[in-house]
């Protein structure tokens, strides 16, 4: 094995689901003695994956950011009763079809952990934040080394990759000259690993020979956020139209699942297997559901985490992972 090393961490979305990832990294923090944006070379993050990706790369301990999603989580996903107040003082501006959330609880949150930090000033660069552009109808990968993306604010970069359709209305991102509307970066790549690793090989390619880590030393740490397991019978399968789909949340479910398993495959063909870290667990207890923030389900998904640790061996891998990517 390279005594050189490229150590890249990769963030999948997944709503508040994110809080799973949001502990394990706090636990690797832990381990490691020191913010991890020292411990990483590069970092990507989707969705919920992104405001991990950009609090790491501030330098915000990840106690904190698991803290976030606890005590804020229902300010992005409100209960019940102040979504349908919400709606309704909605309905004359965005008609009965609009997104089931308004974005002002998101951009609320977002503005409170970053505030005016801009996207080139992270410690950590590069750092590469999926996105959909809607108008164009191509994937953007924002990456806060390019000029292009350096100076706009991260609460920005990530409410854009935050906007998941259905839940949250498309954000515009003034780009250049250009207002570009942005979606969820989960159509893209729920599981950014694959682009992490690109950026990462093209990186090095462009480098000096004898400056460039060969894929035998690259560590790609690739956190998942739970993986789904109601089973969608064959009669559900077979009958379901758009409506059943949709209501139900199984497509989006369905699609962010499968794209990000295939990630997973076509990283493990490319990386040697001791070079590949992945932390996923399956969400038997705790609801899948992307924008159950009640207290109930949160303290769910944090004790599913810790089980994952505890019971299937998650330790042991992150102290093997904290060991390679300590500087």
């Amino acid at each position: 094995m390279s005594e050189r090393r490229y150590r890249i961490l990769s963030l999948d979305g997944g709503g508040v689901r994110g809080v799973i990832t949001a502990v394990w990294l706090a636990r690797l923090e832990d381990m490691v003695g020191r913010p991890l944006a020292r411990c990483f070379d590069l970092i990507a993050g989707t969705s919920t994956g992104s405001i991990l990706a950009c609090g790491i790369a501030k330098g915000v301990p990840a106690s904190e950011i698991v803290d976030m999603y606890l005590t804020r989580g229902r300010e992005v996903f409100p209960g019940t009763a102040r979504r349908l107040w919400s709606r309704l003082g909605r309905i004359w501006d965005e008609g009965l079809s609009m997104p089931k959330y308004d974005d002002s609880g998101l951009e609320r949150v977002l503005k409170g952990v970053f505030g005016t930090t801009t996207f080139g000033a992270l410690k950590v660069k590069p750092v590469l934040v999926t996105a959909y552009d809607t108008l164009n109808r191509e994937a953007r990968v924002l990456k806060n080394d390019r000029a292009r993306y350096a100076r706009l604010p991260v609460w920005q970069v990530c409410k854009a990759s935050a906007s998941a359709p259905t839940y949250f209305p498309a954000h515009v991102l003034r780009i250049g000259r250009a207002r570009v509307p942005l979606i969820d970066g989960g159509v893209v790549a729920n599981n950014p690993a694959a682009c992490a690793l690109a950026e990462a090989m093209r990186i090095q390619r462009e480098r000096p020979p004898r400056r460039r880590v060969p894929l035998e030393g690259f560590v790609l740490a690739s956190f998942g956020t739970g993986q789904s397991t109601r089973p969608i019978d064959a009669e559900a399968a077979r009958e379901w139209g758009m409506a059943e789909w949709v209501v139900s949340g199984a497509l989006i479910d369905v699609l962010f699942d499968g794209a990000g398993d295939a990630v997973d495959y076509i990283v493990r063909q490319v990386l040697p297997e001791e070079c590949h870290f992945r932390f996923q667990t399956r969400l038997e207890r705790a609801y899948d559901d992307m924008d159950d923030a009640s207290a109930t389900n949160l303290d769910a998904l944090v004790a599913a985490a810790e089980s994952h640790l505890m019971d299937e061996g998650g330790e042991a891998r992150l102290q093997a992972l904290a060991e390679r990517i300590a500087p």
